[in-house]
Parts: C-alpha cells; structure tokens; sequence
C-alpha cells in the first residue's frame, strides 16, 4: 500500500534556554484504510507527532506529505484548506459547540468549504448521525448528551467533509469503559468499512490492540513499530 499520509525525516523543538526536543528526526508512512495507535509514555511527543501529520504544526526539519503533495512551505491559507478538506480531527475532549444543536455542529465543516448547498449539508449530518446511532439527538445541545454521545457527534463533524484521514488524540481518555469500546468500534469501522485512514494517540493498551499497526514513541523518536 502507497502512503496516504507521511512524515519523512520530521523535527520539531521549542526554543528558549533550555530548547525542548519534542520530535527526534522521525519517519511515518500512514497508508489508505490503515488504522495505526501512537502510543508511549506522558511526554514522549505523541501528541506532537500527530499535530504535525495533522497539519496543526510545522516540522522544523523534514516535511510533511499528504495525498502525494508535499505540504512544505504552505502558508496559513493552504494548510488551512488542507486540513478543512482532507483531514479529520477527534481530540479527547470534544469542542462541540455549546450553542449550536448536535446537527449543526456537524454541519459547521461543511458550511465552511462551501461545497453543499445548505439542505445537502444537513443531509449529510442527519446521514452521519444515523450511522453512529445518534440521530435522535439531532436538535440537542452538546450539554443535553452523554460523553459517549458527543464523542460519536465528534467523529461524525470529522467526517463531514469526507476527509481522508481522521486523527484522534486520546479519543476515549474521558469515556468510561462502554463508551470507549464503542468508540474504538467506531473507528475500527471506519477502516474496515469507508476505507478511511486513522491515526490515533492513546495510553490505552485495549483500544491500542484493534489497530493495524501500534507505534510506540520514546523521548521524540520512534521506539518499535508491531
């Protein structure tokens, strides 16, 4: 399988007196309908790692390849129509927003690239909330649902646009346990089933072992793959 998603070689400190290495000159190919876990102990820049595969960095060495493009020296406009278009995100919490329904919510993508007419966004939204067992919260607030429940309105916004790769950053760290499994039921789906890339950070062994592939990350460098 072709690469999808790859890093080559990337990089990435903070400056200040004491520069801070948060990724160790690392590679990663991510390949079409692969669900890979990123796992490793607090601090060893899992979370930095995706953020540049996500397009929500930029590497200071190395670059960044999605869908064949290399995304090095992109400005701010680019990336941002790059992220909108093809990529999707989940984070551990999930930054519904508190005075829109669950409906718009996941239509609020959709509004933004501009490529539905307005009806054929809230089709789609009530579409993807009827396949993650949701759509009877169409006209809530995210307040009204359970964490299960806005997680699984999280991954349906992720997927408005069609993007793709979904990544998620410690998708069930804040889901008790029936929850989470539902999640990572979700998301082995999405491969499985839509064809859709998935990277995910976790600290989570069980959810880690419905994944293709485990990443293990130490100290900003890439320790084993399995």
């Amino acid at each position: 399988m072709s690469a999808l998603l790859a890093a080559e070689r990337v990089s990435r400190r903070l400056a200040g007196d004491v520069p801070v290495t948060l990724i160790d000159d690392v590679s990663l190919d991510i390949a079409g309908g692969e669900f890979v876990c990123i796992m490793g102990p607090s601090g060893s820049g899992k979370s930095s790692l995706l953020y540049l595969l996500g397009l929500l960095d930029v590497p200071d060495s190395g670059r960044i390849l999605l869908d064949g493009r290399d995304t090095t020296g992109f400005g701010e406009s680019e990336l941002a129509n790059c992220r909108l278009e093809k990529l999707g995100y989940v984070f551990q919490f999930h930054f519904l927003l508190a005075e829109f329904t669950i409906r718009e919510n996941v239509t609020l993508p959709m509004r933004r690239l501009g490529r539905l007419s307005p009806q054929a966004c809230v089709d789609r939204a009530d579409e993807l909330l009827e396949r993650f067992g949701v759509a009877d919260q169409a006209a809530k607030h995210p307040h009204q649902l359970s964490g299960g429940q806005r997680q699984r309105v999280a991954v349906a916004r992720a997927l408005a646009n069609d993007p793709l790769v979904l990544l998620a950053d410690e998708p069930t760290g804040n889901l008790d346990s029936a929850s989470s499994a539902n999640v990572r039921q979700i998301l082995r789906a999405l491969t499985r089933d839509m064809g859709k890339s998935v990277v995910a950070v976790t600290h989570d062994a069980t959810f880690a072992a419905a994944a293709d592939r485990r990443v293990e990350i130490v100290d900003g460098r890439i320790h084993s793959h399995a």
